[in-house]
């Protein structure tokens, strides 16, 4: 049914859950699985920094967090006997959801496995889904996974 496998991971909760659900399908399929971390440098970039800070302090950083998502992810899939292979992918002027969308399409994904954080009303209008625009404009299936309403922190405020 699917040998190529693509799994952008985030290091997220939601990005966990996602992983699961990949290795299950892997596993079922025999398929193998690519992760993909996106290295979205304008997130934890304000532009303020100075140059030599930001070359030497502020994108090492990020590249090597990027590094161990993706080697906790295919660790985590090893202990399952998945096979898999991994790629950071740096945005230049794209958004995440275009990167991932040409990655799938490019390496001949067959489906492409993703968590969500399923944000509603203002959160969503304001920080968009690349979710939702991978689901939107991929060539090949998407399976989003969120978390269960059990695993979702409880708003602030909110009584137990």
């Amino acid at each position: 049914m699917y040998d190529k496998i693509l799994v952008p991971v985030d290091g997220s909760e939601t990005g966990r859950r996602a992983l699961e659900q990949a290795a299950r399908l892997a596993t079922l399929c025999k398929a193998k699985i690519r992760l993909l971390h996106v290295l979205d440098t304008l997130l934890y970039s304000n532009g303020f920094e100075r140059p030599e800070v930001y070359v030497h302090q502020v994108h090492p950083s990020m590249l090597r967090t990027g590094h161990r998502i993706l080697t906790e992810a295919r660790h985590f899939l090893e202990q399952r006997g998945v096979p898999c292979d991994c790629h950071l992918e740096e945005c230049d002027d794209r958004r995440v959801s275009e990167i991932i969308v040409d990655h799938a399409r490019q390496w001949g994904a067959d489906v492409i496995v993703m968590g969500t954080h399923g944000r509603r009303g203002a959160n969503r209008l304001l920080m968009g889904s690349d979710a939702e625009l991978v689901a939107r404009t991929a060539a090949v299936p998407v399976l989003l996974v969120r978390l269960l309403e059990s695993e979702q922190a409880a708003p602030a405020g909110a009584s137990a």
